[in-house]
């Protein structure tokens, strides 16, 4: 997904939950979802990006608002 020009900025819960668990910083969420295995459209402007991560699985629900030019990260999960 092309990213230029777009702010990426996570919510609340993905901050306190997901990127301290992942030990991930604005930079490496950006790298994450540029590098994406699959993304998939799953509604009228929100996304699920699916990462493959040393033999782990992380996906990212966000929200691409082009009017604003903005990724917004509402949460992520993660398998193994």
């Amino acid at each position: 997904m092309d990213l230029i020009g777009y702010e990426v900025r996570p919510s609340k819960h993905f901050i306190l939950t997901w990127m301290r668990k992942w030990d991930w910083d604005i930079y490496s969420l950006r790298k994450a979802i540029e590098n994406a295995d699959k993304i998939e459209k799953v509604g009228k402007t929100k996304y699920e990006a699916y990462i493959k991560t040393r033999g782990s699985s992380k996906k990212l629900i966000f929200i691409k608002d082009d009017d604003y030019k903005e990724i917004f990260i509402i949460t992520g999960a993660e398998g193994k």
